[in-house]
């Protein structure tokens, strides 16, 4: 085996629960403590942490801090020579592991330390019991290295129509899926219950999961007071709860430097391979809003990479935001919607927890432990940000994977970027046909608004919003709205 050839050696996630509101640990305070946990997994020596020379911290959405690498540096008696905070995304830990296993295997690296934390639910409870949370932002030092694709998720046209919240741009995606699959709506929800009642037994037996209660399938898919409609079809016990206190960190190295520091062979996972792509940026360009030509894209380079196919893989973690992206990805994939492996090793965004861009890397840490449970096993972890827009995937195992570890060096993105997309008109109006819709409801459970991308007699694309009228929106609820035909017009508003 090359001692070039880049390895994950420890991994570590901290659930912070129960806590008063003024001893909430802030979010770098809680990577430390992954970090250490991850180092105690790998079997380091004391102060073998000191020697990291890479620390990449995920984007942080609870606190705002000058410079979280070198802060959790500080902490750890580290001062790395590279300090990397990633660009909003949930893509990132897994991109950051792919760009990490690159630099290990080119030489430029040691050690590094990966890690990311989010302290919402601690910060509102802090809020509301009127306590201050004095955490501060690690003053004036020099920023960062930026890691990872900037721009913004939405344009000008797709924010004005309401197109923003992932609470209501991804039920777009599901209600397109729904259409496809040939599905009543009621039908379509029990689907719905049963792939997330999956999902919450698994976080039931996670230790590090948010919500430890098993639900069922019935539980998930009925509408109820303490589960309603946030936008339809989602009930609210299948959309990602953001209000966690949760953190985790990976430590990668080369086989080399694993013998050096003593960390036994147990401990080692293998990156197999990785693929990394993005679909259309924006949601009103894209070709479908049903599939994924870019997590198929992505995941074929990473089994490509690994030298396997998806028969091979034994366990999955597939991005679970909302049940649209788990569908996708299983279609991307090839995975059959009644394939008896397990989606998650987490328990999902839903039920384990999503702590802002962080949460695949935990589901890195859960698939590390799962594969040495099971030596000889392989896992595929999918990652995406935004809107199903940006996308990593990595295949693990505990086995070394083809040798030399060597990246393709052709890039996925031309082709996907060559994908023809319908013209979408700023303003519509006259004979139209929806192509895809919500409903977003108030927090009473009322419908409020609509949201339509449609298509005009001559093809193109136009966004639209239907208001007040209760009886047109509960139809769409109803019955199938994909597919039906009316007429648009501009508001007021534009």
């Amino acid at each position: 085996m090359d001692d070039r050839t880049p390895i994950l050696i420890g991994a570590g996630q901290i659930t912070q629960r129960d806590v008063a509101p003024e001893a909430v640990l802030e979010p770098v305070a809680l990577m430390r403590d992954a970090a250490r946990a991850a180092a105690d997994d790998a079997r380091l020596t004391a102060g073998a942490l000191a020697r990291v020379d890479t620390v990449a911290v995920v984007n942080l959405l609870s606190w705002t801090y000058a410079n979280a690498p070198r802060l959790l540096a500080e902490m750890l008696g580290a001062a790395p020579r590279d300090e990397v905070y990633t660009t909003i995304g949930g893509n990132s830990p897994q991109s950051l592991v792919d760009d990490t296993a690159r630099r290990i295997a080119s030489g430029e690296l040691g050690l590094a330390l990966l890690a990311g934390a989010e302290v919402m639910n601690g910060v509102k409870r802090a809020r509301r019991a009127g306590v201050r949370l004095a955490w501060g932002n690690g003053g004036e030092v020099p920023e960062p290295r930026s890691f990872g694709d900037g721009r913004q998720g939405t344009n000008d046209l797709e924010v004005r129509h309401g197109l923003f919240l992932p609470v209501q741009v991804y039920p777009l995606f599901e209600n397109a899926i729904r259409a496809r699959a040939g599905r009543t709506p009621g039908d379509h929800l029990r689907f719905l219950g049963e792939l997330y009642a999956r999902f919450s037994s698994v976080a039931a037996a996670n230790p590090y999961a948010w919500f430890r209660m098993p639900r069922t399938a019935e539980q998930i898919a009925t509408v109820d007071a303490d589960n309603r409609i946030i936008a339809w079809p989602y009930p609210k016990l299948v959309n990602a709860i953001i209000d966690v206190d949760q953190a985790a960190a990976v430590l990668m190295t080369s086989v080399g430097m694993a013998k050096q520091l003593g960390v036994p062979r147990d401990r080692w996972v293998f990156l197999h391979g990785f693929g990394e792509a993005h679909d259309k940026w924006f949601v009103s360009e894209r070709c479908t809003y049903a599939q994924s030509p870019a997590i198929a894209a992505a995941g074929g380079r990473a089994l490509e990479m690994a030298g396997i196919g998806i028969a091979d893989i034994d366990l999955f973690d597939l991005y679970s935001c909302f049940p649209s992206a788990v569908q996708m990805a299983q279609d991307a994939l090839g995975i059959a919607p009644d394939d008896p492996r397990p989606l998650t090793v987490t328990g999902g965004l839903a039920a384990f927890g999503g702590p802002g861009n962080n949460y695949s890397m935990h589901g890195i840490a859960c698939m590390m432990d799962r594969l040495r449970e099971a030596p000889g096993t392989r896992g595929l972890v999918t990652a995406l940000g935004w809107y199903v827009t940006k996308h990593a995937i990595g295949v693990y195992g505990t086995e070394p994977g083809r040798e030399p570890w060597s990246v393709p060096e052709t890039s996925l993105q031309p082709a996907l970027d060559a994908m023809p997309s319908p013209e979408v008109a700023e303003t519509a109006e006259g004979a139209a046909t929806i192509e895809t819709y919500t409903v977003a409801h108030e927090r009473s459970g009322e419908p409020e608004r609509g949201i339509v991308i449609g298509r005009l007699g001559d093809g193109r694309r136009f966004l639209a919003v239907i208001d007040g009228d209760r009886a047109d929106l509960e139809s769409l609820e109803r019955e199938e709205g994909v597919g039906r035909r009316g007429r648009v017009s501009p508001g007021a508003d534009g």
